[in-house]
């Protein structure tokens, strides 16, 4: 097991991710997880989770990554998941505090598509829909930030000015859409959710990458296969891709030498596999 760190746009991105064992990336800055596979030490810092599906090597870590954080007097964390997740989720935790004699502190939200919530000040999250074996979301993240109001730009500064003066707001809040992650999903997501390919940074499934599996047993099982990402490149504009959960069947260096030899040479540099497995 080796945790994986990739930086792009300011952002760290810390964590794992190998299809059926662990996925779980953190970016420290924002002091948010996507996914929570085993309690993995990288991810106990963190305040905010956002869990995408309830398949063990997702979300098995929640119970062990609350404890942890009550043993270290951390604040509350905060656990966001498909809102069918909630109540099973809370009945286990129950389980865990009768089991060990303690009652835990946490928050689960429960979540539908196209929910929007505020993250901080500067940043909000909005869930997009995925297509897999059971109930999903993914997550985009957006940065907030205030610019010169449309109908202004071009006007001369002592008219903007102006505006000030009368106590009138010359900006107006926009978003950037910095990052989005899908968890497992079958390719379909891009249809259902067109924005995401819009994404600064794109982390999305790819479990398998060649003839070891194909496009069939993929979909069978709710995930993407390489020989589908390929054809969507060119619609997809996100300066990074990174591709997350693929199968133990590949070494990490196999994988990589399969994305040289497979990619457009235009989308060499740009398609990313996470470093962490």
């Amino acid at each position: 097991m080796n945790t994986g760190q990739w930086t792009y746009a300011g952002l760290n991105f810390n964590g794992l991710s190998l299809a059926g064992v662990r996925t779980s990336i953190a970016i420290p800055e924002l002091s948010l997880a996507f996914d929570l596979a085993q309690g993995l030490p990288h991810a106990i810092g963190m305040n905010h989770f956002l869990i995408t599906h309830g398949h063990m090597d997702h979300s098995a870590g929640i119970p062990y990554v609350i404890s942890q954080k009550a043993m270290h007097s951390h604040k509350t964390p905060h656990f966001y998941m498909p809102e069918s997740m909630v109540e099973p989720m809370k009945e286990i935790m129950n389980q865990w505090s009768l089991i060990e004699g303690h009652q835990y502190d946490f928050q689960f939200t429960g979540l539908k598509t196209n929910e929007a919530f505020t993250l901080s000040s500067r940043y909000l999250v909005k869930t997009f829909e995925t297509v897999h074996r059971i109930p999903s979301l993914g997550y985009s993240i957006y940065r907030r930030f205030r610019k010169l109001r449309k109908d202004l730009e071009g006007k001369a500064s002592e008219e903007i000015a102006a505006f000030r003066q009368r106590g009138e707001d010359p900006t107006e809040e926009r978003t950037e859409l910095v990052v989005s992650f899908t968890g497992d999903t079958q390719i379909e997501f891009l249809d259902k959710a067109p924005e995401v390919a819009n994404s600064k940074i794109l982390l999305m499934e790819a479990t398998y990458l060649n003839e070891k599996k194909t496009v069939a047993s993929a979909k069978e099982w709710g995930h993407t296969h390489l020989d589908e990402l390929i054809p969507r490149l060119p619609s997809i504009k996100s300066e990074k891709i990174v591709l997350i959960h693929s199968s133990a069947r590949y070494s990490f260096e196999e994988a990589q030498s399969i994305l040289m030899k497979r990619l457009p040479k235009t989308d060499i540099d740009r398609v990313v596999l996470f470093p962490g497995r």
